[in-house]
């Protein structure tokens, strides 16, 4: 059975933050969400690349770890994993149904479609009895479904920045209180580098609330992609300079944990490092006997940390394909990746409210006007084939739905 065709019902609840919904579901449900310790990852940007560290980390060290992560490049089901597989389509099916029957037809305040897949994930884990869950926030922290957990092992806030305005606020200080939501008192938290009007709404809160503070600087960085945070020496699987700050957030939490009394050797996080894996984020492939780099890049820090690893690579100009959605901050995306010389290649980003790609060629051109060319195609695979027929290196980013598609109509595997 269709997964989307399931959870399409909740799809016209749209976004809707708030706790009361995901309560009383999952009290419905038998409360699944108590029956395992977790790890809860919040931030702008990089904490889905911290979750998959702390799996993969927890899995080589021989824990049965679910982990639920959001958005989907694909499927659903890659939301939804034990020890780093994704869940069966029938079992999330059935899963779905378990949590449909859960909900009353006549109910006032419907659940949205993030809360029901969410319920699911919790359920499943729950049923697999998994040792460990880690959990990642979908939106802001304290009103975001996942926040219902009163004693979290860890709250991990990765990085704060400018995003989801509409609804966290348009401030640092606004987004930064949303985010704060998720640590809890007496309760261990790691935080990554924040702006200051941040930091300083983070250590009101830990303080308040008694709450064990990591304040964690980026690892240092060693030769052969190997890392080093707190004396321990890991290899490095994910690309970026970015990912010394996301994998020390990783260590740092692994250490919290192994203070606790989880049993976590050296070995472990060092395979668990290796082993690492972030489809879609910063990853090379090969198309069209081509080499292409894809990203998400979907706001203006992810796309500063896209810039600078390209420029770790080439001082030349590289080739854009980009299609960006219709809520994001076009012009601040625009300035972090483009230079003098450049060329874009703008497309739609197919099945969701995707900006204008005419558009977004005037943004573009008024944010560096110097692009050797800016032009408009139908779609991905259109501008793909022009922009990889020349020598340059192409990159395709802007949304991680835009990856999600090509990753999915293309045979590249």
């Amino acid at each position: 059975m269709d997964i989307d065709l399931i959870l399409q019902p909740w799809q016209r609840f749209g976004v809707h933050l708030g706790l009361e919904r995901m309560q009383k579901l999952l009290a419905d449900l038998g409360n699944p969400h108590q029956a395992m310790p977790i790890i809860h990852v919040a931030g702008s940007n990089g904490k889905g690349s911290v979750c998959a560290y702390l799996t993969s980390m927890l899995t080589a060290a021989g824990y049965r770890v679910g982990c639920y992560t959001s958005p989907h490049l694909i499927s659903w089901q890659e939301r939804i994993t034990i020890d780093r597989v994704p869940i069966a389509n029938q079992d999330l099916v059935d899963l779905l149904q378990q949590v449909q029957a859960a909900i009353s037809p006549d109910v006032v305040d419907s659940p949205t479609q993030f809360e029901v897949i969410t319920a699911a994930a919790w359920l499943y884990f729950a049923q697999a009895g998994v040792n460990i869950a880690v959990i990642e926030v979908g939106l802001g922290g304290r009103l975001d479904a996942t926040n219902v957990m009163d004693k979290p092992l860890v709250s991990v806030i990765t990085s704060l920045s400018l995003e989801h305005t509409q609804q966290l606020g348009n401030t640092l200080g606004k987004i930064a209180f949303e985010k704060a939501g998720i640590i809890k008192a007496h309760c261990s938290t790691v935080i990554g580098q924040v702006p200051p009007e941040a930091k300083a709404i983070f250590l009101e809160k830990v303080t308040s609330l008694k709450s064990p503070t990591t304040w964690v600087e980026p690892a240092q960085h060693l030769a052969n992609n190997w890392a080093e945070y707190q004396g321990i020496k890991y290899p490095l699987a994910l690309l970026g300079g970015f990912q010394l700050m996301n994998s020390a957030l990783a260590i740092a939490t692994i250490q919290i944990l192994q203070a606790q009394g989880w049993q976590i050797s050296l070995e472990a996080i060092q395979t668990g490092m290796k082993n690492t894996q972030w489809r879609g984020r910063v990853q090379w492939l090969e198309y069209q006997g081509q080499n292409l780099l894809i990203d998400g890049a979907h706001n203006p820090a992810a796309a500063i940390a896209l810039r600078c690893y390209v420029d770790s690579l080439t001082t030349k100009p590289v080739h854009w394909v980009m299609g960006i959605l219709s809520t994001k901050d076009h012009q601040n995306i625009f300035r972090a990746l483009l230079r003098p010389g450049d060329r874009l290649y703008l497309v739609p980003v197919p099945d969701h409210s995707s900006a204008d790609p005419h558009k977004l060629a005037k943004i573009a051109q008024d944010a560096c006007p110097d692009l050797a060319s800016c032009q408009v195609y139908v779609n991905v695979h259109q501008a793909l084939d022009h922009s990889l027929s020349q020598p340059e290196l192409t990159i395709l980013c802007g949304s991680l739905y835009l990856v999600g598609y090509f990753l999915q109509k293309i045979p590249i595997y």
